[in-house]
């Protein structure tokens, strides 16, 4: 039987693609049905000399200091499949298969590196080369979802930052980069960096050659030394996904907003807003990173399931964030399947409030029409209030820092309320 595919999408635009002077920052999170995904803020924090991380499934060295961060990730997980930092750093990750075999051994996760580019890196490219460096020290590897049934995969990363954006494609250890400086560009559950590669693991050419897969002469092309010759079925899926991205940022290439891309993400037709096959998009991101200094970053998280019918509410890094328990799940310690051996052989719970009352909110909207039609048009308007608060921001408007902390916190409590 052919696997059911699975897929998310990343999307970046640059000026001159972006209508502004901003770069546009946008992901769907595509993961198993019932997974719930949960928003996290982390502040910054100074750590001893020597000591240690636990990340989803290894330990490794921690840095001396870590940057305050943004997540949007699997309530199981330690990584995340998303985010930000206080510097205006976003990264996004996503599956993909390679010649290159996948280790059974338990390493970092993808989302562990997302999160520790994000942590200790204060440009894309500095983020980039935390995780690179990471990757070839601990390697990747070890279950990808809260299942007994073993799912593993490797990983391409978009990172962005105020100034410009990076495509990093690994393969086992390996890995190459394009550097993006303008335009639009997306990725999916595939290989796209060519032969423009920036930079680049120092044995990815000899490797690539050892193995056949590069004759060593002419340009060397990362996506067809290393995608392999029989795609697996959730990788063939993934192409039209990618071409209908491709596509949709070049209708819009020249005029690319905040609005535009969370439509991006809304589209189901296309299945970058997906629903099938056992998967979900199960939490959406988008973030506007002005190219000026004086003016703040914004980052929107939906904290639930498909974006076309969630609230993308606005987050802003200040010195005072209000923390939202509401979009946390509950914590299990070293009771959770997650963490005991063998891994997954029971399931919790791990719905958070607002995850709760938007399925209630689903379920409202799939059997009564009206109801649901009154609720959807209520939470669109809600969301344009905050659309319309931060084109104001983005235009240069005064807000305090306490108010501008507690943003995130209020859009999710009004929510809530919406839902009672």
């Amino acid at each position: 039987m052919a696997e059911p595919p699975r897929s998310c999408d990343c999307f970046i635009s640059l000026p001159p693609g972006s209508r502004d002077d901003h770069v546009i920052f946008g992901k769907n999170s595509d993961r198993p049905q019932d997974e719930v995904q949960e928003v996290v803020y982390y502040p910054a924090a100074s750590h001893p000399p020597g000591s240690s991380l636990q990340c989803t499934y290894i330990e490794i060295p921690q840095a001396d200091h870590t940057l305050a961060v943004v997540l949007s990730r699997p309530a199981w997980m330690w990584g995340a499949e998303m985010g930000a930092n206080e510097h205006g750093v976003c990264i996004g990750n996503e599956a993909v298969w390679t010649r290159e075999s996948i280790s059974d051994k338990e390493a970092l996760l993808g989302m562990d590196l997302v999160r520790l580019g994000l942590e200790r890196g204060e440009t894309a490219k500095t983020a980039l080369d935390v995780i690179t460096r990471l990757l070839e020290q601990h390697g990747q590897g070890g279950a990808c979802r809260e299942d007994p049934v073993p799912f593993s995969y490797h990983n391409t990363f978009l990172l962005a930052d105020r100034s410009e954006a990076w495509v990093l494609e690994t393969a086992g250890k390996l890995w190459a980069a394009e550097r993006i400086i303008e335009g639009v560009r997306n990725i999916s559950n595939q290989l796209t960096i060519g032969s423009d590669i920036m930079a680049e693991h120092p044995q990815l050419r000899s490797i690539a050659q050892s193995q056949g897969w590069w004759d060593g002469e002419g340009e060397f092309n990362f996506a067809m030394a290393f995608t392999p010759d029989q795609l697996p079925t959730r990788m063939e899926a993934a192409k039209q996904r990618y071409q209908c991205g491709t596509e949709l940022l070049r209708q819009h290439n020249g005029k690319m907003t905040v609005e535009v891309m969370m439509g991006i993400l809304r589209d189901k037709p296309s299945g970058i807003c997906m629903d099938s096959g056992g998967f979900r998009t199960t939490g959406s991101m988008v973030s506007v990173l002005p190219r000026d200094p004086g003016l703040k970053c914004i980052h929107f998280f939906t904290a639930t399931p498909d974006p076309s019918r969630s609230v993308f509410k606005p987050f802003i890094f200040t010195e005072s964030v209000m923390p939202v328990p509401r979009v946390m799940s509950p914590q299990y310690g070293l009771d959770d399947p997650a963490r005991k051996q063998p891994r997954f052989q029971t399931k919790v719970d791990r719905r958070h409030e607002l995850y709760k009352a938007h399925q209630a909110a689903l379920n409202t909207m799939e059997t009564n029409l009206e109801a649901g039609s009154q609720l959807q048009e209520t939470l669109r308007s809600l969301e344009a209030q905050c659309l319309t608060d931060i084109a104001a921001l983005l235009c240069g408007a005064t807000v305090e820092g306490e108010e501008l902390g507690d943003l995130f916190f209020d859009c999710v409590d009004t929510e809530l309320k919406f839902y009672q």
